[in-house]
């Protein structure tokens, strides 16, 4: 017999446990309820007692968010699935992190993907959760996350997204090209890139290509008209982004 996952669940909202509770009895056999908390004080308690292998954990609870829960376990043994209906910056250090979150109102298909995606990773012996959350703690403390983790072939490499010079779209992948000559491949699609980085220092200078502004070279008309970056490739530019990458970089300061 296949053992459960132990999972305690920790959301101020009742409606909000009991859609959980159903779903995961109806739909994850995988899991077993071990406990349920109403904020973070109790959430806290419940781990503790039950040690469990998955929390279902609401950011924004009254008493606290689900971020302080976390600092009570600062060596985190179980995985975390978060759930919010706001707080966008929350969710840009969530995804900075790779840790996944539902947003409410709580959707089934979306619940159950959530899990299918913890059990895959909890079968890949290379993922170091625990890190991710270390690098979740570093990014809150910040208003601009300053660690990308990304997930690799071989597990998770955690970035500066200074060291990133541009990022080329390969299907329903991403080659990340980087300082001192490194390139990775990510199974991610690039728009998920453009999403984290958009308000940092990125530009999306054609559909199959995310810049750093940092790392431009040179800006030339000719041919249609391309970007020279410091790594010598050079970028083609769409041409209606073209008075837009000129507005950013006159206003770019690195």
């Amino acid at each position: 017999m296949i053992k459960k996952l132990k999972t305690v669940i920790v959301d101020d909202e009742p409606n909000a446990v009991d859609f959980i509770y159903s779903v995961i009895g109806d739909h994850c056999p995988e899991l077993e309820v071990v406990g349920k908390a109403y904020n973070v004080t109790e959430g806290v308690k419940k781990i503790e007692e039950e040690k469990p292998d998955l929390v279902f954990l609401d950011v924004e609870m009254p008493n606290g968010t689900g971020f302080d829960l976390l600092a009570h376990f600062p060596e985190k043994e179980f995985d975390v699935v978060f759930i919010t209906a706001f707080n966008h910056y929350a969710i840009k250090a969530i995804k900075f992190s790779a840790i996944d979150y539902i947003l409410k109102p709580l959707n089934i298909t979306e619940f159950i993907e959530a899990v299918k995606k913890v059990l895959l990773k909890r079968s890949n012996s290379s993922f170091q959760g625990n890190d991710n959350f270390k690098v979740l703690m570093e990014n809150l403390k910040s208003p601009i996350p300053s660690r990308l983790a990304i997930p690799t072939a071989d597990g998770m490499e955690y970035l500066n997204p200074k060291e990133i010079i541009r990022i080329e779209a390969d299907r329903s992948y991403s080659w990340f090209f980087l300082t001192g000559n490194r390139k990775i491949l990510v199974s991610k699609n690039l728009k998920e890139f453009q999403d984290l980085l958009s308000d940092r220092y990125f530009f999306r200078a054609h559909n199959s290509h995310l810049i750093n502004l940092k790392y431009v070279r040179k800006f030339v008309r000719k041919e249609g008209g391309y970007i020279e970056m410091q790594d010598g490739e050079q970028i083609p530019i769409s041409r209606n982004k073209k008075d837009l990458f000129l507005v950013h970089m006159s206003r770019f300061k690195g």
